[in-house]
């Protein structure tokens, strides 16, 4: 198994989770000369500098005069001192952005190009803030919500419900399924052309992670699934999102299409091999946990490193 950590995984910040509901510590935190602010436009782009390859934050003094409106979030702190986030319309992004010249990337480009520290902390930002946009009234009795803990729960202000709500993360599993010296991907109808992937989906209440994984994988492919083994996690905020990477054996390789795949096939070595290097198969970007599991299990069938075999993709229709 891969030592390497998947991207938006292992962020080093402190996230001080047990101070947040103290008031006091709270306002020291948004006080601090040294906090630094992540903007996020409520059309989930932040801000960065391309030619330093890294996110454009705003220090306090600039966060007065460009967002003195705003309540921040606390997102944790680092040895540079708080980090919080602002979450903005993006009439207010752009003007910002103007402001400080710097350009917009998405959670996807972030991913692929900047640090991992940035791309880990956007990642956080980018889930709260897309909670906060969507989380504004109670579930319970429809009253309006008042966020606490720095951001990171919201309270009904209806007195006789005052239900806590969390922000909500969707578990999903996400597998690499062999036979032999074999492994199985399967296609969105969707997907840009030649592109393969592992099979995913969500799991439901009241099921175990393994049994999730046997059933999304027979959902989709007919494949029957027996032993698995878990292999690792990503934070995937698309929009909420929690991928949990298994591996797994097929015990019956029987292929039967359900509705949600074009296609689903068995590729042995020679057939990624052959696919990366003819440009006739396109797996998923190195962004993605499913890029690492493909890549290791690649790796321990028969030691070729993925990253070797792959180009920069440049032929790759976008998707429309």
């Amino acid at each position: 198994m891969s030592a390497r950590v998947n991207v938006f995984a292992g962020h080093p910040l402190e996230r001080n989770a047990e101070s947040r509901d103290d008031a006091d510590w709270g306002a020291a935190q948004l006080a601090d000369a040294r906090a630094r602010f992540i903007l996020v436009a409520d059309d989930g782009r932040t801000l960065y500098i391309p030619a330093q390859g890294g996110l454009r934050l705003l220090d306090a003094h600039e966060q007065r005069a460009l967002a003195p409106d705003v309540v921040p979030t606390y997102l944790g702190a680092d040895v540079g001192g708080p980090l919080l986030s602002l979450r903005v319309d993006v009439d207010r992004a752009e003007r910002v952005a103007a402001e400080l010249g710097a350009k917009f990337i998405d959670l996807r480009g972030a991913g692929m190009r900047l640090p991992a520290f940035d791309a880990g902390l956007f990642a956080y930002a980018r889930a709260y803030a897309y909670w906060h946009a969507r989380t504004r009234y109670c579930s319970s009795c429809a009253a309006p919500l008042r966020l606490t803990a720095l951001g990171h729960r919201a309270l009904c202000t209806n007195e006789a419900c005052a239900i806590e709500h969390f922000p909500r993360v969707d578990p999903a599993m996400i597998v690499i399924v062999g036979f032999g010296d074999r492994c199985l991907l399967g296609r969105q109808a969707t997907w840009p052309e030649h592109r393969y992937s592992t099979l995913a989906g969500f799991v439901e209440p009241g099921e175990s992670l393994e049994d999730a994984v046997r059933r999304e994988v027979f959902e989709e492919s007919g494949v029957r699934v027996g032993a698995c083994t878990y292999h690792s996690s990503q934070p995937w905020p698309f929009p909420s999102s929690l991928m949990l990477g298994f591996s797994a054996e097929a015990i019956d390789p029987t292929i039967r299409l359900g509705a949600e795949l074009s296609d689903a096939r068995w590729f042995d070595i020679d057939d990624l091999v052959r696919g990366l290097a003819e440009r006739r198969l396109v797996l998923p970007p190195r962004v993605s946990v499913s890029h690492e599991l493909i890549a290791d299990w690649l790796r321990a069938r028969s030691g070729l490193e993925l990253t070797d075999l792959l180009t920069d993709e440049p032929w790759v229709k976008p998707r429309a």
